[in-house]
């Protein structure tokens, strides 16, 4: 049987990480929260992840900056690249330019529907296990 997917969530906002958690669990994969960047960054040491999906706005690192930090953390470590998913309430240009100059995986909308949280978080694991075994 193949390992369930890992993924890391970040967000500062405790009710949309439960509920995120619940609902990727339900569809098989392992989730480990993180409530703020610095956390995310500690949990990157431990663990191997399939995935990111953090929220863009926090406060202290915001989103952008973790996942800057992330990609530095895994250069340095000779360790894969991890796709990543931004999830934001604010569709503020700037910042969306911002996660697009990133070229993430995904981008998803708050408040967002199930049936695009699970196509997203799919369609960037797939093409992860497309990249990685070609």
């Amino acid at each position: 049987m193949p390992m369930p997917k890992s993924i890391l969530l970040i967000d500062d906002d405790l009710l949309v990480l439960m509920t995120m958690k619940r609902l990727l669990a339900r569809e098989g994969y392992k989730v480990t929260t993180a409530f703020n960047g610095q956390a995310a960054l500690r949990k990157m040491e431990d663990d191997g992840f399939d995935l990111i999906i953090s929220d863009i706005k926090m406060p202290g690192m915001d989103g952008i900056e973790t996942v800057r930090k992330i990609r530095e953390y895994l250069a340095r470590n000779n360790k894969h690249p991890i796709p990543e998913i931004f999830i934001t309430a604010y569709a503020k240009e700037d910042i969306y330019k911002e996660a697009l100059a990133l070229n993430v995986a995904g981008y998803i909308q708050k408040p967002f529907d199930v049936k695009t949280l699970q196509q997203t978080v799919r369609n960037a694991i797939d093409k992860t296990n497309y990249n990685n075994h070609n």
